[in-house]
C-alpha cells in the first residue's frame, strides 16, 4: 500500500489484515515501487497525492514491468481523474472517503482476474455469474441458453468480460473493438452497449451483467464474494 496519509493506512492495513492479507505500507513512491520491484506483490493499492511522485507516474512504472492489479485510492474525484488513471493502467479506482467492504470488494475482484489471466494454458471460458463467454468456440451463453450476438457486439463483450469486474475505460473500449483511430467516437459505445443490454439483461434499465461508470466506462457485473 503506497499511501501518505498514515490514519488512511492505518484503517486500510487492519481491514485487511482481518481478513488475511498481508500488508506493507509505504509513505512514499519511491520506497513503495523499490518494493514493488523487489518482492512483486499481489496487488498494490496506491494514492494519486503522492509527495515525491504522482500517482499516474508510479503507475505507469510499475506497468513498464508488471501487470499485478493496480487498485487507486484517491480523493480526486473528477471524471478525467479516473479515466487518466484507468487508462494509465489502473485496474480500478474508490474514491475518498470510501466504504472499506467496497475496496475489499475491488480488490477481490481484481486478485481475481489477475489469477485468471495468468492461469495456465491461458483462459479459454470468461464467465460473470451465468454468463458465460467460450473464446475457442466463439458463443455466448447466458443460463445455459445461447446468445446470438454480431461480430462486433461479441468483441464488445469480450473486451469487458477480460476486464474481470473492473472498470474498462471508453477508451480502451473502442480501441479494443474498432481500433486507435476511433478512441474518441464514444456514440458508437453508446448505440452497441444499448444492443449488446438488450441481449443479455431481463430488464435493460436494471442491468444484473454491465455497469455504467458515468463519464468512465464500464464493467460487467460478477459476483464479489
Amino acid at each position: 500500500m503506497i499511501e501518505d496519509e498514515v490514519p488512511v493506512r492505518t484503517v486500510i492495513r487492519a481491514k485487511l489484515e482481518k481478513h488475511g492479507y498481508r500488508v506493507v505500507e509505504s509513505g512514499t513512491a519511491r520506497s513503495g515501487l523499490e518494493y514493488a520491484r523487489a518482492n512483486n506483490p499481489d496487488a498494490v493499492i496506491l494514492d494519486l497525492g503522492l509527495p515525491d511522485m504522482d500517482g499516474l507516474e508510479v503507475t505507469k512504472a510499475i506497468r513498464a514491468w508488471s501487470t499485478m492489479p493496480i487498485l487507486i485510492v484517491s480523493a480526486r474525484g473528477r471524471e478525467q481523474d479516473k479515466v487518466d488513471a484507468l487508462d494509465a493502467g489502473a485496474d480500478d479506482y474508490v474514491t475518498k472517503p470510501f466504504g472499506i467492504d467496497e475496496l475489499l470488494a475491488r480488490l477481490r475482484v481484481a486478485l481475481r482476474h489477475a489469477s485468471r489471466a495468468g492461469a495456465p494454458g491461458g483462459v479459454t471460458v470468461l464467465c460473470a455469474g451465468d454468463l458465460s463467454v467460450d473464446l475457442d468456440r466463439r458463443s455466448v451463453t447466458r443460463a445455459g441458453q445461447a446468445v446470438h450476438l454480431t461480430p462486433t457486439q461479441y468483441k464488445l463483450l469480450v473486451a469487458l468480460m477480460k476486464g474481470g469486474g473492473g472498470v474498462v475505460t471508453h477508451r480502451q473500449l473502442l480501441a479494443a473493438v474498432w481500433g486507435p483511430a476511433h478512441v474518441r467516437d464514444t456514440h458508437y459505445l453508446r448505440v452497441y452497449m444499448a444492443q449488446l443490454r438488450q441481449k443479455l439483461e431481463t430488464n435493460p434499465a436494471r442491468p444484473e451483467y454491465i455497469g455504467t461508470d458515468p463519464g468512465v466506462g464500464y464493467r460487467i457485473l460478477v459476483d464479489d464474494t
